[in-house]
C-alpha cells in the first residue's frame, strides 16, 4: 500500500483539510467568545444564552449520521465542499438579525451542516494516508481545532473593538468561500483504500455488531466525554474569564489564546509519541486506548481543581493549559481505534456515528452549566460545571481503558464476517 502513497499529494489535502477544521472550530466557538456582548444586546439571562449555545448540537447528531453515510457512497471531496458553502451561508442572518429565534434557527442548520465535518474529514485523510502514517494528520486536525480556537481567542475580541461584534459572523462568511474555491481547485479524492490493511477485516460486518462491541462503546464513550470537555471549553470558558474572574473581553481572550497555544504542542507531542509507539510495535490497546485514557484522567483531574479555593490565575491558567492539552485525546485517538476495526466500506458511516452520538454531550452541557452559572455567584457557577466536566472525564476514561480492546474485537469480527459470508455462500447452493 506504501507504493501509492505520495507524501507531497496527501499533505496538501492535509493541509487543506486543517484549514477546513480551523473554520469549523471558530464557527463552534465564536457565539461563546461573543457570550457577554449578545446577552446584553439581545438582554437575555445566562441559562437562555445556554439554549443558543446548545442549538447548535440540536441537529448535529442527524446531520453527522447522514453526511457520514453519504461519504461512504459520495466522493469525500464534493461533501466537504458542500458543506463549506452551507457552513458560510449560515453565517449571513447572524451577522444582521438581532432575534434569539434566527440566532437559534441558523445555529441548528449550521450545527446541521457541520455534524459530518470531523468524521468526513478523517475519512478523505485515510484514502491519502497508510495505516501506519494515520494518527499523525488526524492529530494535526485537532490541532487545527486548537488553532481555530487560538485564532479565535485572539481575532474575536480584536474584531469586536475595531467593527463591532457581528463583523466576526461576515468574516466567517468570507473565510468559508474562500476556503470552498481553494478546495474546488487543490482539492482531490485520495485511492489508499483501494489496498486494505493487512489484518482489517475486509467484509462488510452488521452495523448492529459493530455498534455492540465493547471496543466500539467504549471508544464512543471515550470519546462523548471528550467532546463534553470541548463544548464546555468553547462555550464558557471565555466567559468564566470575563464574568466570572472579571478579567476585561481583550485580556480574557488572550488568557484564552495563550491556554491553547501552549496545549496545542505539548498535545501534538503525545500524539506524535503514540504514532512511535504503534511503529514499535506496541499494542493499539495500549499505546492508543491507554493513552488516551490516562491523557483524559489528567486533563479530568486538572478540571476538577479549579474549584479549590483560594487559587492563583498562574494556578488556574496551568490547569487549564491541561485540560485543553489531554482533556479531549479521545477526539484524536478514538477515530483511529474506530478506522482499525471498522471495514473500509463502512468507516465513513461508523465515525460519523461515534461523533454524533457524542455530540449528545454538546446539547446537554451547556445548558446544564448555563443553569449552573444562572444559580452560582461569581466564578462559583461555571467551576461547578467544570467539577462536574471533570468526574465524567475521568469516569468514562476509566471505563475506556478497561474495555477498548482492538485486537480482541478484530478478531470478533472476522468471525461475524466469515459466518456472514457463509451463510450467504449457502443460501446461494441451495437457491
Amino acid at each position: 500500500m506504501d507504493t501509492q502513497f505520495d507524501p507531497r499529494s496527501a499533505w496538501r489535502v492535509a493541509l487543506l483539510l486543517l484549514v477546513f477544521m480551523m473554520i469549523n472550530f471558530v464557527d463552534k466557538i465564536v457565539v461563546g467568545m461573543l457570550a457577554v456582548p449578545i446577552m446584553n444586546e439581545l438582554k437575555i439571562t445566562p441559562a437562555q444564552f445556554g439554549v443558543i449555545g446548545s442549538s447548535f448540537f440540536w441537529l448535529f447528531s442527524l446531520g453527522g449520521i447522514a453526511g457520514g453515510f453519504l461519504a461512504n457512497r459520495i466522493a469525500a471531496r464534493w461533501v466537504l465542499l458542500a458543506m463549506a458553502i452551507a457552513w458560510a451561508a449560515c453565517q449571513i442572518p447572524l451577522a444582521f438579525s438581532a432575534s434569539v429565534a434566527v440566532f437559534v434557527t441558523a445555529r441548528m442548520v449550521l450545527g446541521l451542516t457541520e455534524g459530518p465535518a470531523y468524521p468526513v474529514a478523517i475519512h478523505a485523510a485515510y484514502k491519502w494516508f497508510p495505516p501506519a502514517k494515520r494518527i499523525l494528520p488526524v492529530s494535526l486536525f485537532g490541532a487545527g481545532a486548537a488553532f481555530g480556537l487560538l485564532l479565535a481567542g485572539v481575532g474575536v475580541p480584536l474584531i469586536s473593538q475595531h467593527w463591532g461584534w457581528r463583523a466576526n459572523f461576515s468574516l466567517l462568511f468570507v473565510s468559508g468561500l474562500v476556503w470552498a474555491a481553494v478546495w474546488l481547485k487543490f482539492g482531490k479524492e485520495g485511492a489508499i483504500d483501494d489496498a486494505p490493511a493487512a489484518g482489517a477485516v475486509r467484509e462488510r460486518v452488521p452495523y448492529r455488531v459493530l455498534l455492540t462491541d465493547p471496543t466500539v462503546l467504549a471508544s464512543m464513550l471515550m470519546l462523548f466525554v471528550s467532546y463534553w470537555a470541548i463544548v464546555l471549553i468553547f462555550t464558557w470558558l471565555p466567559a468564566y474569564f470575563q464574568l466570572g474572574l472579571g478579567y476585561d473581553a481583550a485580556t480574557a481572550g488572550r488568557l484564552f489564546a495563550l491556554a491553547i497555544a501552549i496545549g496545542i504542542p505539548a498535545s501534538l507531542t503525545v500524539s506524535f509519541a503514540v504514532q512511535r509507539l504503534m511503529a514499535r510495535g506496541i499494542s493499539s490497546r495500549a499505546a492508543r486506548g491507554w493513552s488516551a485514557a490516562a491523557c483524559q484522567v489528567v486533563g479530568g483531574v486538572m478540571f476538577m481543581c479549579l474549584v479549590v479555593p483560594g487559587l492563583t490565575l498562574v494556578a488556574r491558567e496551568a490547569a487549564i493549559v491541561c485540560v485543553i492539552a489531554f482533556g479531549a485525546f479521545s477526539y484524536t485517538m478514538s477515530p483511529a481505534i474506530l478506522d482499525e476495526v471498522t471495514p473500509g466500506a463502512q468507516r465513513g458511516a461508523m465515525l460519523a456515528i461515534a461523533n454524533s452520538v457524542a455530540s449528545i454531550a454538546g446539547i446537554v452541557a451547556p445548558i446544564l452549566t448555563g443553569r449552573l452559572v444562572g444559580v452560582g455567584h461569581g466564578a462559583s457557577g461555571y467551576e461547578q460545571g467544570f467539577l462536574l466536566c471533570g468526574a465524567l472525564l475521568v469516569a468514562g476514561s476509566v471505563v475506556g481503558a478497561i474495555f477498548v480492546n482492538p485486537a480482541r474485537t478484530l478478531e470478533r469480527l472476522r468471525g461475524s464476517a466469515r459466518a456472514g459470508s457463509g451463510r450467504a455462500r449457502l443460501s446461494g447452493e441451495q437457491a
